[in-house]
């Protein structure tokens, strides 16, 4: 079971024995193929952690790539990557793979995280299911992000906060995961949504 989002926030100090940034941890999640890896390459400022693997012929009939034939490659672990914001905020961005069959990592890389942004494609929205529900269940904070394959999205908001069943105060956001302003956008509404929902 994750930690409580009020168990979540540490603090640190700088070089001079002052209150450093805080650290944060945040999570990104979703099926596979939604955007994670570019996500957070789009916004880190160290080069990202990334565990890309060939997609194989050993994968075929495991992971549909019908609707993203140009896809290559998969996480295969995890992906990691950092952005300072402002002077007293840094965010460590955890990427979960996205196939089923490392879901066992999940916990992991879940623990200690204040939120999570589950991104998904609207054209396979099926596939979005398992991470909202495994974030409502542990009851950890998270905004959606509507990735815009190709600059356009085939629902809007209001027919995907529907379609997932998601409270009314969880955040659905079309976003643009190659952007680094959506991105950091996006982070920046999953902090507040976070610290609305601690402080409930």
């Amino acid at each position: 079971m994750a930690s409580k989002p009020s168990d979540m926030v540490m603090t640190s100090d700088d070089a001079t024995g002052g209150p450093g940034p805080m650290p944060v941890k945040i999570v990104v999640a979703g099926g596979f193929a939604v955007g994670k890896t570019t996500f957070i390459g789009s916004i880190s400022e160290i080069e990202p952690l990334t565990t890309e693997a060939a997609l194989t012929k050993v994968s075929e009939g495991v992971d549909d790539t019908s609707k993203v034939s140009t896809k290559t490659t998969t996480t295969v672990a995890m992906d990691f990557g950092r952005i300072t914001l402002g002077d007293d905020l840094i965010l460590y961005l955890f990427g979960t793979p996205g196939q089923d069959r490392f879901w066992f990592m999940w916990d992991e890389l879940v623990r200690g995280a204040i939120g999570a942004v589950v991104l998904i494609d609207t054209r396979r929205l099926e596939e979005c299911f398992p991470a909202v529900d495994y974030f409502e269940e542990n009851q950890i904070p998270f905004v959606v992000g509507m990735n815009c394959f190709d600059g356009d999205s085939t629902h809007s908001p209001d027919d995907v906060r529907e379609a997932l069943a998601v409270s009314p105060d969880t955040p659905v956001l079309l976003i643009d995961a190659r952007e680094r302003v959506s991105t950091r956008d996006t982070l920046l509404e999953l902090v507040q949504h976070a610290l609305v929902r601690a402080t409930a």
